[in-house]
């Protein structure tokens, strides 16, 4: 599903340095925030129990898939679908650190994916309440799209890695 209108080309990227317009100095690229044409955001949300303690991991790549940053937290008390929808949101915050372009975020759950794109109707108010928040957040950007991956995709089990990893440090393992 995308929504949003298109506004503008993409910034110059160097084909020498792949440092974007904010420039290159001494080795390291300079990147203003907010620069970036596109980001991709792989999302997972993990619970243990149903509901039980909970965490969010994401993975933010640019166009070219190149690591722009991870990140894990604990949500608190949550159930999966919650965690899910909770990494989505927290996904698209982090992601207007890189842009106010063009979003794509992947996820691995179905139900969170369905209801998103809307082929499955949003019965239960608290993850209706959790979809508004999700578009709410989508829209501070010009286009974002959702889309669904296999959990076995490499990002995606990298985001989910990064949830545990949180649930871990928190909880202790499993």
């Amino acid at each position: 599903m995308e929504f949003g209108l298109s506004r503008g080309g993409p910034p110059f990227r160097s084909p020498r340095t792949g440092c974007y317009a904010g420039g290159y100095d001494r080795g390291r690229c300079l990147m203003s925030l907010s620069v970036l044409p596109k980001v991709l955001v792989y999302t997972d949300g993990a619970s243990r129990g149903n509901p039980g303690p909970a965490a969010v991991g994401i993975v933010i790549c640019d166009a070219y898939e190149k690591g722009l940053s991870e990140h894990r937290e604990t949500i608190g008390r949550a159930t999966n679908n919650e965690a899910e929808y909770r990494a989505v949101i927290r996904g698209l915050e982090l992601a207007s650190r890189y842009t106010r372009q063009q979003v794509e975020c992947y996820m691995d759950s179905q139900l969170v994916y369905s209801q998103l794109i809307g082929s499955y109707k949003r019965k239960e108010p608290r993850m209706a309440k959790l979809a508004d928040a999700v578009f709410r957040t989508a829209e501070r950007f010009a286009k974002v799209s959702f889309h669904h991956l296999s959990r076995n995709h490499r990002k995606i089990r990298r985001a989910d890695e990064l949830a545990n990893i949180a649930l871990n440090e928190r909880y202790g393992r499993e």
